[in-house]
């Protein structure tokens, strides 16, 4: 596996871990945000694994599809959720800002963890993100 999958898996495991430190200083927003921001490079870091790229694109729905057309359990990713973080990615920083709760943000870093499993799973990655 390359190098670049490794690394974006690393950065993506950093935001996730972004979003658990904002949930703990009641930073529900940001908490909402980087958990959006690690399920966007969770999986494409999983096309980069497939076909060596990945579309710039902010929409996780969109980036679900990619990678259901390299293996149809990524749909499951739908039943989780996961693409309702993709609103995350603007309401929370552009106008109008949008109050979000603590349920919002322990939801959101829930999502994440399990597109983390998945993703880690799929490219046959240990619990650190590594091939160990």
């Amino acid at each position: 596996m390359s190098e670049e999958v490794f690394a974006l898996v690393r950065v993506a495991d950093e935001d996730l871990e972004e979003a658990e430190s904002a949930l703990s200083r009641k930073k529900f927003r940001y908490a909402c945000y980087f958990a959006q921001q690690a399920v966007e490079k969770y999986l494409k870091a999983y096309l980069l694994f497939r076909k060596n790229e990945y579309p710039f694109v902010h929409s996780i729905a969109f980036l679900i599809r990619e990678c259901s057309e390299f293996d149809k359990d990524f749909e499951r990713l739908f039943e989780m959720g996961a693409h309702r973080l993709g609103k995350y990615y603007t309401m929370t920083r552009y106008m109008p800002l949008v109050e979000l709760s603590e349920e919002n943000a322990r939801e959101a870093i829930q999502v994440a963890r399990e597109v983390r499993d998945f993703v880690l799973k799929k490219l046959k990655l240990g619990e650190r993100g590594t091939d160990e």
